[in-house]
């Protein structure tokens, strides 16, 4: 209970410090709400006059029907650039909050462990659903109190009781609500965790679909698919069943207040009422009173949903990304890599992936890190990256304890090369220069042609800047592998790190890629995780790795 209150705590932090941050894009909208409101007023007015009229009571005419007719057509004006003001706080609201969850996701790296699908839900669906609180509960919320005391006060000025009327069913709204309410927002938190399992699973079903096939599990995950969807729409009708009945409810009070006003100028005042267009004047005035309340009620549940996104945007956005530990002032030129006892797990009920690993690395020297899947390998570049913590041993750079960095400093001094390098659309130069932005274009250049990316790029018709699809589509395996063996050279880090890096290449290219890995390791700490028997017998020292332990080691060539 405590830790729901906490989220619930959380959650409200959010949307105070984001309404905070978007009131100077509502202003606009408010203004032209209430000037919206007050054209509306101006045509019961006018209405009132005519109709009064035309039960040959007053002397109103042409001159009142265009006036009515102008003040329709400014409402409508008034409503556009209303509703464009509010695209547009959106959009910036949008783009402010996704670039601060997208900071936060790249600082987190590989140690979120969330699945993708979720991940991707709370950069998309998430911040949509803070866009309708923005966007449209905010400026309801903030008209829902002006609109309706602008036209309560131009009530009392025809009738006071009128007035009260207004007001009385105006107070009435937010009790309504209220009691409709009861639930919605526990009901819009399951919907969007329903949302996300259904999302997760998806995007990550989707991805293994060959491995589902080959295993023959395609039905039964299109089962559970389908479960899942049945959940999310079940949590999504409730969700609309709460909207339904705070619309009813409010439409209720319309009518109740009809009828009231209807009764004090029909049946108390009568025929002997003194101010027959003021009656007619109060009654057309009740839809001008609820357009406010009734967008209040529809961004009801836009609040609702938004609760239920921010508890879970919450605790991303809470942490203001400085990881505890200690910076850096300057990058060693040289690096010693040191483990001792290190011990790392995952799971309890598991065997730990590390289980007491020793070894030391020197400056210009290359350590193979060779067993079965499992044994351990990826695990030890986790650590040294800082996406993971050892739970007991030490580890040491330069003899000074390397877990007492802060995460971001320790992923300053590796350079990573993984099994599949990806590469986003954009210019094989864009696509190197990713590991150090502010390299220049001779930089870039030297790296490339270190890697042995020019070998290709020269055959290419713009080189460089030839145009690649994303995850590299237009290049092959180890074109693509090159190029993130470029970025690696591009950064000139200390300290290089490579999983796997030829993993999936033919026997000629991945000779090819060795080679470039020999040349960036050259003078560089070095650790590579590979089960590459030409990568054993060619790189450096080998250290066997086998349930987290290490079992020998033999020199390269042995």
């Amino acid at each position: 209970m405590g830790r729901v209150r906490q989220g619930e705590g959380a959650a409200g932090a959010l949307l105070r410090r984001e309404a905070r941050a978007a009131r100077a894009h509502l202003a606009v909208p408010l203004v032209l709400g209430i000037g919206q409101v007050a054209a509306g007023i101006g045509q019961a007015w006018l209405i009132a006059l005519l109709i009064a009229r035309l039960l040959g009571i007053g002397e109103a005419g042409w001159n009142e029907l265009a006036a009515a007719g102008a003040l329709a057509l400014l409402s409508a004006a008034i409503g556009i650039a209303q509703e464009k003001a509010l695209i547009a706080a959106g959009e910036a609201a949008k783009t402010r909050l996704r670039n601060a969850v997208f900071a936060r996701l790249l600082a987190t790296g590989a140690g979120d462990q969330r699945p993708v699908g979720e991940r991707a839900a709370l950069v998309v669906d998430r911040i949509e659903a803070l866009e309708g609180f923005l966007t449209r509960w905010l400026p309801a919320a903030m008209l829902a109190i002006a609109g309706p005391l602008l036209v309560a006060a131009a009530a009392f000025a025809v009738d006071a009781t009128s007035g009260a009327i207004l007001l009385v069913a105006g107070l009435l709204v937010p009790v309504a609500m209220a009691v409709t309410g009861i639930g919605a927002a526990q009901a819009s938190r399951k919907q969007f965790a329903a949302l996300d399992r259904l999302s997760g699973r998806f995007l990550d079903r989707m991805r293994g679909l060959p491995t589902l096939v080959l295993f023959r599990r395609q039905e039964a995950e299109a089962t559970s698919l389908r479960v899942a969807a049945d959940e999310l729409r079940g949590r999504t009708m409730r969700v609309l069943r709460v909207a339904f009945l705070s619309s009813a409810s409010l439409e209720a009070l319309a009518a109740a207040a009809i009828a009231c006003l209807a009764v004090r100028h029909g049946a108390v005042l009568g025929l002997t009422h003194p101010d027959p267009a003021g009656a007619i004047f109060t009654l057309l005035l009740v839809p001008a009173f609820f357009a406010p309340l009734r967008a209040f009620s529809q961004a009801y549940h836009e609040r609702l949903a938004a609760r239920g996104a921010a508890a879970e945007l919450a605790p991303l956005l809470e942490d203001d990304g400085a990881a505890p530990g200690y910076r850096l002032e300057e990058v060693p030129k040289k690096l010693v890599v040191t483990f001792q006892d290190v011990t790392l797990r995952y799971d309890p009920a598991r065997p730990p992936a590390l289980d007491g690993l020793s070894f030391r690395v020197l400056p210009g020297e290359t350590l193979v890190l060779a067993g079965p899947s499992g044994a351990g390998k990826s695990s030890v570049l986790r650590l040294l990256m800082g996406f993971r913590r050892p739970d007991a041993g030490r580890i040491a750079f330069n003899g000074q304890d390397a877990t007492l960095l802060a995460p971001a400093e320790l992923r300053r001094l590796t350079a990573y090369v993984g099994q599949r390098a990806h590469l986003f659309r954009g210019t094989l130069r864009e696509n190197i220069a990713l590991a150090r932005p502010e390299a220049t274009a001779a930089e870039v250049e030297a790296a490339a042609e270190a890697a042995r990316v020019m070998d290709f790029a020269r055959g290419l018709t713009k080189g460089l800047d030839t145009l690649v699809g994303e995850g590299g589509f237009g290049l092959s395996g180890g074109q693509a592998q090159r190029v993130a063996v470029a970025r690696a050279f591009l950064r000139d880090a200390p300290l290089v790190l490579l999983d796997e890096p030829t993993a999936h290449l033919d026997p000629g290219t991945e000779a090819e890629v060795l080679e470039s890995i020999r040349r960036l390791c050259a003078g560089r700490t070095a650790i590579i995780a590979s089960h590459s028997r030409l990568a054993q017998r060619t790189l450096g020292r080998v250290l066997e790795i086998e349930g987290g332990r290490a079992v020998g080691a033999r020199m390269a060539g042995e």
